[in-house]
């Protein structure tokens, strides 16, 4: 079946990709997804490259209860108010009325903090350095498969630190060194580090860092969050211990998460009208290998040489696609939807020849090989092909980048292509507001580092207290 163009109907060939090349579908309840093999294969590349990052800067996994408690929520008056809307209360189980609620985990603070109680009592007890690989329930109003569902799959850290400094300096380099990191090395997505305005922070944080990169729509996605907790959670749920010295002090939190909503991320920063185009280090198929035969004598010796080819490439993921029922065209269409970096083909006279054809899912190109050099060959390709996706949304990312004189050039460019707006605020939130109402556009992030501005307010007038990044966001 076809596909929608990205260009007239870019959710409809969202959700078609998300179907035809088998990724994942929409489960039973509302909201909630079923996430095939192949989808959850990008998945688990994602997955291990975040873990092998996270462990290496000092973190431990650990596993926390998927019900919580209500009481415990209502101990952080903000966390409470900014989840209200999302959670979901267990009432009734066990064939009677519960004594008391249960939350099904929207996030892990308030259990986590509750227990790091019991865990902290002298400063030598810091940091505690915890991460935990689990899922999260937020009722959605519009669900969309990957991007927001009911139920998903995430990483969440949760730290606990001697002073505000040590705490500060974690959330940065988590957003720096580990979830940046895995955003461009591994997704081959670009993407913008910044703060968020006290409007759009996490509830309880007195600080979020943020990642933001721009779909091929030139909609914002907010790719991961990194927040510095202050003190507000130590506070409410009586984490405490004894300093340097002997006086009693609260400890310093942050929290930070990337969700399955990355696996959405990479369809939509890379894919084409031709479907997906998969950066090699999360495909779970890195090359697909179609032999091309018609007699039982050339299918044997065909078949030979693709176990060979797919021995010399490792430890690339090579998948040999044997299948008799479908002529080799129909398989190129199918990998190619797929989004398998590398494709070769692989038939009798390539074998007299001595060679391999290689086509290249990113630009399309084929390339006849000599079969002595198709090890190497295929293999720098992967590297290149990485490489190459990385820079092509960088610079659609940069087409798409612009500083408008005013507000109503900003409202232009917002309609027509979209993308990232960048100008003067006043730093106030009912003006936020004001732009937010008015063009559905959101301030995706302010620079890390505050700096001095000159001028006025892009929409206001009033004098800039910061430079801001607006862009309409999933």
């Amino acid at each position: 079946m076809a596909l929608p163009t990205q260009s007239d109907d870019f959710p409809g060939w969202y959700q078609a990709v998300v179907k035809q090349a088998d990724l994942a579908e929409p489960s039973l309840a509302r909201g909630t997804m079923v996430i095939k093999p192949y989808g959850y294969g990008i998945w688990e590349h994602f997955q291990r490259a975040m873990d092998d990052r996270i462990k290496a800067t000092g973190h431990e996994n650990y596993y926390f209860p998927l019900f919580i408690p209500a009481k415990l929520l209502e101990k952080e008056a903000e966390h409470v108010e900014g989840f209200a809307p999302e959670v979901a209360v267990v009432t009734h189980a066990g064939g009677e009325d519960l004594e008391e609620p249960l939350v099904v985990r929207p996030t892990s603070e308030t259990i986590i903090w509750a227990t790091y109680a019991k865990w902290v009592q002298s400063y030598r007890d810091l940091p505690l350095l915890y991460n935990q690989w689990a899922n999260v329930v937020r009722w959605e109003l519009r669900p969309r498969v990957f991007l927001r569902t009911t139920e998903f799959l995430w990483q969440e850290g949760h730290t606990a630190h001697e002073t505000a400094d040590e705490a500060i300096a974690e959330a940065r380099m988590i957003l720096d060194d580990v979830y940046a990191d895995v955003l461009e090395r591994v997704l081959a997505i670009p993407v913008h580090k910044g703060r968020k305005t006290a409007a759009e922070r996490f509830p309880g944080a007195v600080e979020t860092l943020t990642m933001e990169a721009l779909m091929r729509d030139r909609k914002a996605l907010q790719a991961g969050t990194s927040h510095y907790l202050g003190q507000n959670f130590a506070k409410a749920y009586g984490v405490q211990f004894q300093g340097r010295t002997g006086e009693m002090e609260y400890a310093y939190a942050t929290s930070w998460g990337t969700s399955t909503r990355l696996v959405g991320g990479v369809i939509m920063t890379h894919g084409d009208d031709k479907g997906l185009r998969l950066p090699p280090a999360v495909a779970p198929y890195q090359v697909v290998i179609v032999p091309i035969y018609r007699t039982d004598d050339d299918r044997a010796r065909v078949l030979a040489a693709c176990d060979g080819l797919r021995e010399r490439l490792s430890p690339a993921r090579v998948k040999i696609d044997d299948r008799d029922e479908h002529r080799p065209g129909y398989k190129f269409n199918e990998w190619e939807l797929k989004g398998v970096p590398v494709r070769v083909e692989l038939g009798p006279k390539d074998l007299d020849a001595g060679q391999v054809v290689v086509a290249r899912r990113d630009t399309g190109d084929k390339q006849t090989v000599p079969d002595g050099e198709a090890g190497a060959r295929i293999t720098s390709l992967l590297d290149e092909i990485q490489q190459n996706l990385f820079a092509q949304a960088s610079a659609f990312r940069n087409e798409h980048t612009f500083e408008p004189a005013n507000f109503d050039e900003f409202k232009s460019l917002l309609a027509e292509p979209g993308g990232f707006l960048q100008g003067n605020w006043c730093g106030e939130g009912e003006c936020e507001a004001k732009i937010k109402a008015d063009t559905k556009a959101t301030i995706r992030f302010l620079p890390l580092e505050p700096g001095t501005v000159a001028g006025s307010c892009l929409h206001c007038g009033a004098e800039a207290r910061e430079r801001a990044t607006w862009a309409v966001a999933y």
